[in-house]
């Protein structure tokens, strides 16, 4: 987008000495703090809630990308994103679990790069459970052995990808008692496990600390993929706010069964976290975000763009029912349950489950 003079002075004049403040380098770091004009943060603790409904871009990054990129390198100065080939610490009971749901092999570089960034986590012992969701097995062979990879063939191979489907199969099969419902391109800081299990000892049933997602955009995120520019080093296209149950979210084991896991109704692109976390907030919750993530660029999901499609439709009729009628409908439904193959975990590699 081409910005006018105007809008740019108004960016100069109202938004920069707010980002300066917030990139200062003395005393308290202040750049969770940062926020457009007209918005209102509650701040508890290290983190900020965004008191608004839905996500939005910081303004003086999308006038001014080199800006985004100051503030992601300072982020990401507190919160480092590290890369590992495989977990530091291994165990039959891990911490935390991270469910990943895919289809084909067009992100296959973004997967391998998010797992990579899972594996690096430090203070927290973490197993990544992988859902290859497609009519054929594509992905057996490029995942690294301490992934654990499902495949779940859907019954017409025309179907749309269901990432509420993929969760629920994940869910059933993962070991943690925690679960991190995560997609294949956000790269998390080295340590976002550990940062999520200090809220859980806390008490809180769904932890939500996501503050700022960096949206790469195409030129810098192929170039980070082929490891030729550094993540600090790229430019954020978008810098946004407020995703909530989007891109990773963390919960209870128990408590996603208890609330009856993700609605497999949407099928398609869109609506279905912010129908979990609707039901998620009759939970405790910690909403308060303080770290940063990188989100690599891919094309628009099918049906991303297209005013009233079916899964935005249906969010909102399924929003007019009181959660609690929601939440008793879910939890007596057979969902997660479809024909799963494991192929990358020894112990299961001969389970098969059909529950319809």
């Amino acid at each position: 987008m081409n910005y006018s003079p105007r809008q740019k002075l108004g960016a100069v004049l109202y938004d920069l000495p707010r980002l300066m403040w917030s990139l200062r380098p003395f005393g308290q770091p202040r750049w969770v703090q940062m926020r457009n004009r007209d918005e209102r943060l509650l701040m508890k603790g290290d983190g900020v809630l965004c008191d608004w409904e839905w996500t939005s871009d910081l303004h003086i990054s999308n006038v001014f990308p080199f800006l985004g990129q100051a503030l992601m390198r300072r982020a990401l100065r507190d919160w480092p994103i590290e890369l590992s080939i495989e977990p530091k610490t291994r165990s039959e009971q891990p911490d935390i679990s991270f469910i990943i749901g895919h289809r084909g092999l067009e992100r296959l570089g973004h997967l391998i790069l998010t797992l990579k960034s899972i594996a690096a986590q430090q203070n927290a012992s973490v197993e990544c459970v992988v859902v290859e969701q497609s009519a054929t097995s594509e992905l057996k062979r490029h995942i690294p052995s301490w992934v654990r990879y499902i495949h779940t063939p859907p019954s017409d191979q025309d179907t749309p990808y269901c990432r509420s489907w993929a969760f629920n199969v994940g869910a059933r099969e993962a070991r943690g008692k925690v679960l991190v419902l995560h997609d294949n391109d956000m790269l998390v800081p080295r340590d976002y496990s550990a940062q999520i299990l200090l809220h859980r000892q806390n008490g809180f049933d769904v932890i939500n600390l996501k503050r700022f997602i960096f949206y790469l955009g195409e030129a810098h995120s192929k170039e980070v993929l082929a490891n030729r520019r550094s993540i600090p080093r790229a430019v954020p296209q978008a810098v946004v706010q407020n995703l909530e149950a989007g891109g990773s979210v963390a919960i209870s084991r128990g408590e996603y069964f208890a609330i009856g896991g993700f609605d497999e109704a949407f099928v398609g692109w869109g609506g279905e976290d912010n129908e979990f976390w609707q039901r998620a907030q009759t939970l405790r919750v910690w909403p308060y975000g303080y770290l940063p993530i990188v989100h690599l660029w891919h094309p628009a999901q099918p049906g991303k763009h297209v005013q009233g499609h079916s899964t935005a439709a249906l969010f909102e009729t399924r929003s007019v029912i009181p959660v609690s009628q929601r939440v008793k409908e879910l939890v007596t439904r057979q969902f997660g349950g479809h024909l799963s193959h494991f192929v990358n975990d020894p112990q299961r590699a001969s389970h098969q489950k059909c529950a319809e």
